[in-house]
């Protein structure tokens, strides 16, 4: 018996979130699904089965982490033969008997914010930037979760933020994080981008006798990027990478050509 962690990625806008739920498409039905056509674990719920992150529907991952004993030999791309397209474990890594996904030492979430959705010239990076220096350390997060959350302090090691023509990026790397946590911050530094919030807005933000609501940004835009432990390397497995990759770009010349004639119906019927 020996415990083996994989790393997984996957394209969530076609699952409804990461756990499993009865009759609906998730992530980790899949995952579970392919363990056991692939012979690695009858029932992975009594292997020591556990991961590193439920994510929410819509998000997307390149470095989840899932985690089961078994004595079976494992193979990949054998495993991945059962899983569709869209999802693949790129990686893996023996690991100890006990070793917990969850408790690990750093995660890192990216979010994209697509320009289009911004009038133009309205964000102040500058000043999201500031921002984002200010969310950096320990804080109280609770307004940026539910209010029943019985642990909100979270430390963040790092909030990033960089911009292409089209587009603004997000990096936000910490220990752990609440639910909806990153997209809520992620929210306020748009706000404060736009002059909707200052920077003592934040400050207020954190305190927790003050209740403020915050929606959070579209779970599309959110990406798990990695999952990291101390200790634990992981094996890259190339022929499945290049094959999700594939699916990626395929993926993407697919929603491109969709986009393309939404944009072309909106031009004539401007013409109107």
């Amino acid at each position: 018996m020996f415990k083996i962690a994989f790393k997984v990625a996957y394209i969530g806008t076609g699952y409804h979130g990461f756990q499993r739920q009865p009759n609906l498409p998730t992530v980790e039905g899949e995952l579970l699904r392919a363990f056991k056509k692939a012979g690695i674990s009858e029932i992975p719920e009594k292997s020591d089965y556990s991961i590193a992150g439920r994510t929410d529907r819509g998000v997307s991952a390149i470095g989840n982490v899932v985690s089961l004993k078994t004595n079976s030999e494992v193979k990949i791309n054998q495993i991945n033969y059962y899983l569709p397209p869209n999802i693949r474990l790129i990686g893996y890594a023996k690991v100890p008997l006990g070793f917990k996904p969850r408790y690990a030492k750093q995660r890192h979430y990216r979010y994209i914010l697509d320009k289009t959705y911004c009038p133009k010239n309205s964000l102040n990076i500058e000043l999201m930037k500031q921002a984002a220096k200010q969310m950096e350390g320990k804080h109280n997060y609770i307004n940026f979760s539910k209010r029943s959350e019985r642990a909100p302090e979270r430390t963040v090691y790092g909030v990033k933020l960089s911009e292409t023509h089209e587009v603004v990026v997000f990096d936000v790397v910490g220990e752990s994080f609440l639910w909806n946590m990153v997209r809520k911050m992620v929210k306020v530094l748009i706000m404060i981008g736009q002059c909707k919030l200052t920077l003592n807005d934040l400050e207020t933000l954190f305190d927790p006798d003050i209740p403020a609501s915050i929606k959070p940004v579209p779970s599309e835009g959110l990406i798990l990027m990695d999952v990291d432990y101390d200790g634990i390397d992981f094996r890259s497995e190339g022929y499945a990478i290049n094959n999700f990759m594939k699916t990626l770009k395929d993926e993407y010349a697919r929603k491109k050509t969709i986009l393309d004639v939404e944009n072309e119906m909106i031009n004539v019927l401007n013409g109107f």
